[in-house]
């Protein structure tokens, strides 16, 4: 008899860690991205995450410094993910100021691939994962003029990219969406949290998918504040039971079988 009560509070549990650990019975799914490899993603962005006990989706390039590596590493091991933005970050330079040598214009398809490839192998040196996810430098799908994408899906190395957009870039219909072209909100500007709570609610009030592209937090370049970052995560936890807060890949295997 307490074998069989043992085994029937067995089976709820699992149930239950089943129902909880299941993002279906949730009304909207956010993921939270943060471009570049910066250091206030570190300083700032992570530790809040950590606090909140919520997991962020990092694309990094290969600019980081061996004093960074260790902590990006110990960020993967506390369920963030880390992935692909390419070597060198090439963009379109008539669009953006940078380095000439690393101005799209002049790239081949053949070299972006290249040097996708080479990053995954840098991200498998740091987290040991077998597949990474990619988000396009600059959101842009070209390089010397000609796009790149199915080029990209042909290769094999790579599921699921992220591009561009802004605050109504949110999925609802999830059998239209292409994975190498999955759309977010870049927020670029002096939002505030409740800015960026109000995205939250609209992919709340249409059941869907909604990303955020962020840059700095708190410090470096296009930043987002600390308090308004604060204030989003504060929000996402205080609506846990609706909300399902996943990194970039988790949220793309899920809705890849939808």
């Amino acid at each position: 008899m307490k074998r069989l009560i043992i085994l029937l509070l067995l089976a709820n549990f699992t149930t239950y860690a089943q129902q909880k650990s299941s993002p279906g019975n949730k009304k909207a799914i956010i993921v939270l991205t943060y471009d570049d490899a910066i250091m206030s993603q570190l300083n700032i962005a992570i530790p809040q995450l950590d606090s909140a006990h919520l997991k962020g989706t990092f694309f990094l390039t290969g600019s980081i410094t061996p004093q960074a590596l260790p902590r990006w590493r110990e960020a993967f091991n506390h369920g963030h993910e880390l992935a692909n933005h390419t070597l060198y970050h090439p963009c379109l330079l008539t669009n953006v100021k940078g380095n000439p040598i690393n101005n799209s214009e002049n790239y081949t398809v053949y070299g972006i691939l290249r040097e996708i490839g080479m990053m995954n192998n840098f991200l498998y040196a740091i987290d040991g994962a077998s597949t990474h996810t990619y988000a396009y430098p600059c959101t842009e799908g070209k390089v010397g003029g000609v796009d790149y994408v199915d080029s990209l899906r042909k290769s094999g190395l790579v599921k699921y990219a992220r591009m561009g957009g802004d605050q109504n870039a949110i999925v609802t219909d999830y059998s239209k969406l292409d994975p190498l072209l999955v759309p977010s909100w870049a927020v670029v500007g002096n939002y505030t949290g409740n800015d960026l709570i109000a995205f939250v609610k609209k992919v709340q009030a249409n059941g869907g998918m909604g990303v955020f592209m962020f840059h700095g937090v708190g410090g470096d370049y296009l930043v987002t504040s600390a308090q308004a970052h604060r204030e989003l995560l504060k929000y996402l936890s205080q609506h846990k039971d609706e909300v399902w807060v996943a990194t970039f890949k988790e949220a793309m295997e899920y809705v890849s079988k939808k």
